[in-house]
């Protein structure tokens, strides 16, 4: 795994207003769409590497799923199958896999990805957060583990568990164990220096505030879709050490 992307799902009906909002966060600008339906955009930044993609749904208000960027895409394929994942759909030169758990992810080609995005305004996406149920989580947990090869451990609460990539790979995973069970889910999070500055900004886009803990704030973005805002070291994913 040479490189990944965090994809925003989103509906078709709203991918307009997902695409203005996204590369406003970002700072960056929509690639030409692809696809039968023009459902695919990559979000280009003004320097290092693309690492964010969005993609048009049918149905619901959306969420979000990792691509793993590999130079042997079959290889990785072939190793996910033997962990416990199932091909959905096979391409010519790609494949869109289910977890164990029911988490869609993509494994695609690497194309010489190699140099990360800066942070944008105080914040970086750079985190896809795996909602799992509780039946399912340990499971799940080391599935991703065996897959990715990444640094594993216990998150800064019980329901939480990190898997964090080598330097220089963009994005990393967070599973996140449900109170309840139900089918398994994943959004997007973005690591702030100051979660309030960004909430302001997200919201003079459009943003608005479901909840507020202590170190993360949950967001809808204008497309219906939710996302987080956290306490996280944008440069390192770290939290702060008052966080424990």
């Amino acid at each position: 795994m040479r490189w990944t992307y965090a994809f925003v799902d989103r509906p078709l009906a709203g991918f307009e207003r997902a695409g203005a909002f996204w590369t406003a966060v970002t700072a960056t600008k929509l690639s030409e769409p692809r696809g039968d339906r023009a459902e695919f955009v990559t979000l280009l930044p003004e320097t290092g590497d693309a690492c964010v993609k969005a993609q048009g749904v049918e149905a619901g208000a959306g969420g979000a799923h990792p691509d793993l960027a590999a130079e042997d895409v079959p290889a990785l394929v072939d190793r996910a199958v033997r962990l416990g994942a199932e091909v959905v759909a096979p391409d010519d030169g790609w494949a869109v896999l289910r977890s164990p758990a029911g988490q869609l992810f993509c494994v695609v080609p690497w194309h010489g990805e190699s140099v990360r995005p800066p942070v944008v305004d105080g914040s970086r996406l750079d985190q896809v957060c795996l909602d799992v149920a509780p039946a399912d989580f340990e499971g799940e947990v080391a599935f991703w583990a065996a897959l990715s090869g990444w640094d594993s451990y216990p998150g800064s609460r019980p329901e939480f568990h990190v898997l964090r990539p080598p330097a220089g790979l963009p994005v990393r995973i967070l599973l996140q164990r449900l109170d309840a069970p139900r089918p398994a889910s994943a959004h997007l999070d973005l690591a702030c220096a100051d979660i309030d500055t960004t909430r302001v900004h997200h919201e003079s886009l459009g943003a608005t505030v479901l909840a507020r803990h202590p170190y993360w704030t949950v967001m809808r973005d204008p497309a219906g879709g939710t996302y987080c805002l956290t306490a996280r070291s944008p440069e390192t994913g770290g939290l702060p050490p008052t966080a424990g």
